[in-house]
């Protein structure tokens, strides 16, 4: 799905798309950093898995189902990214092959008309099979109108033509969605690079609002959740650097990749104004690609860390749900492209084992009651220091704190902020067992470079 990104659960979904806004103006207020003692609310570990979403191969593309099982289950992802493209009723892709796929994994599927697509009867008739089988995620709009033109309603659009074909695609998209007596809980996520509109149809915002001077009307609706591809290295953000991928998590012009703030904010190829910053800050959103492919300074090591961090990052900075582009490298396309958590072989890359043990780390299934809080710090958080506090259904904190750094490291000191007879310590990088127990303690040192520990409370 992916060429360019140059300038080039559902019947709650709103409740979680304010829940996670109240969280973002919760982390923005205090910079999401325990560097002042205070109370921090818990967010459900159950809802950071939930974010942990790929791209991924099928059977349409030479990648046996039993093979793809095989992958999530190891890597702990809750959800992929589907669509009606290569999709038929007699294979080898089918609806039940989803099905089938949710069934033996648990998998979600967000459900678009992926690159070029216009058939609306064909991917809700499809969504509501896998409605039916609660396997349904989302809708997505087109994926990247710039790269793949348009055709609805007699009139091709997108690319450098008129974009006027694109929006009513997708403003008929959320009707129909929103009319279908079955479908209508679900929510409907965006098109990818919205940024690249020729002409001021609106598709960087939700809901076009009055005097946005477009030409489509106001109250038009596009979508419920803004939608993105931030991949991590960009033109004008080449190179390995600290903090790289939580600056491009960045919702606000501060972002260097193809972002929130470029799509939805002021657009990139022609500068039409969109959301104030002060409105991004809390615009539901999800990416349904981004990543890094092994290359160059990008050694199979950094990869990884880029991709352990990258989903840590999303979710803090307010990205409901969050693909990465590959669950393993393409063979059907331009060759090996070594985007993949899983190199062509199927063999795990470093990326694959670090985020199965920090799934495994993290395992939790249920749904806790409302998440405790507790009154930790950490003095003199360096700004390449980040944490996030979950809460499993048992009732235990895990408390993740990491580091962005390429070079060098930072010591620091969690204040717990009362005494925990039990402090449990994981470093994913390491494998998913305990590397340090300590009893009775309110202090936990650590030293940090570039990746996360896991404090289990």
């Amino acid at each position: 799905m992916r060429k360019s990104n140059e300038c080039r659960i559902p019947c709650t979904f709103l409740c979680l798309a304010l829940c996670l806004a109240c969280r973002f103006v919760s982390v923005a207020a205090s910079g999401q950093r325990a560097s002042a003692q205070q109370r921090t609310t818990a967010i459900r570990t159950a809802d950071f898995l939930n974010s942990l979403g790929a791209n991924s191969s099928l059977p349409d593309r030479g990648q046996p189902l039993t093979k793809t099982i095989e992958m999530v289950r190891y890597l702990g992802l809750r959800w992929l990214r589907g669509g009606i493209e290569g999709l038929t009723s007699d294979g080898p892709t089918t609806v039940q092959t989803y099905i089938d796929l949710h069934h033996q994994t648990g998998m979600r599927f967000s459900w678009g008309l992926v690159s070029g697509g216009n058939d609306l009867k064909r991917l809700t008739e499809t969504a509501r099979q896998l409605a039916v089988a609660d396997a349904l995620l989302a809708f997505e709009g087109n994926n990247e109108p710039n790269n793949w033109g348009v055709t609805y309603q007699g009139q091709t659009g997108g690319q450098d033509r008129t974009w006027m074909p694109v929006a009513k695609l997708q403003r008929d998209l959320y009707l129909t969605v929103k009319n279908d007596p079955m479908l209508k809980k679900y929510p409907v996520w965006g098109m990818s690079e919205t940024g690249a509109e020729t002409d001021n149809v609106g598709l960087q915002f939700l809901t076009i609002p009055t005097g946005a001077q477009t030409l489509m009307p106001p109250g038009t609706q596009y979508a419920d959740y803004a939608l993105c591809h931030n991949y991590i290295y960009h033109p004008r953000s080449p190179g390995l650097e600290d903090n790289k991928t939580w600056n491009a998590a960045d919702p606000t012009s501060m972002s260097k990749v193809d972002g929130l703030y470029g799509n939805y904010g002021v657009t990139w190829a022609k500068h039409f104004s969109g959301y104030a910053e002060s409105e991004l800050l809390t615009l539901p959103r999800v990416t349904t690609e981004t990543g890094s492919s092994v290359d160059g300074p990008v050694t199979e090591d950094i990869q990884a860390l880029n991709l352990l961090s990258m989903y840590l990052d999303q979710f803090k900075r307010g990205w409901s749900y969050t693909a990465v582009y590959l669950l393993r490298d393409r063979t059907d396309e331009d060759g090996n492209q070594t985007f993949g958590f899983f190199r062509p072989d199927y063999t795990p890359r470093k990326a694959a084992t670090y985020l199965h043990n920090l799934t495994t780390i993290l395992a939790d299934n249920g749904a806790s009651s409302i998440p405790g809080s507790l009154n930790y710090s950490i003095p003199d958080e360096p700004a390449t220091m980040h944490d996030l506090l979950l809460q499993k259904s048992n009732g235990r904190f895990e408390l993740v704190v990491w580091d962005e750094r390429v070079k060098g490291s930072d010591k620091v000191e969690v204040n717990l902020g009362t005494t925990f007879s039990s402090v449990t310590i994981y470093d994913p990088t390491v494998g998913p067992s305990p590397v340090e127990n300590l009893k009775s303690t309110a202090h936990v040192p650590l030293t940090l470079s570039n990746h996360p520990v896991v404090l289990e409370l």
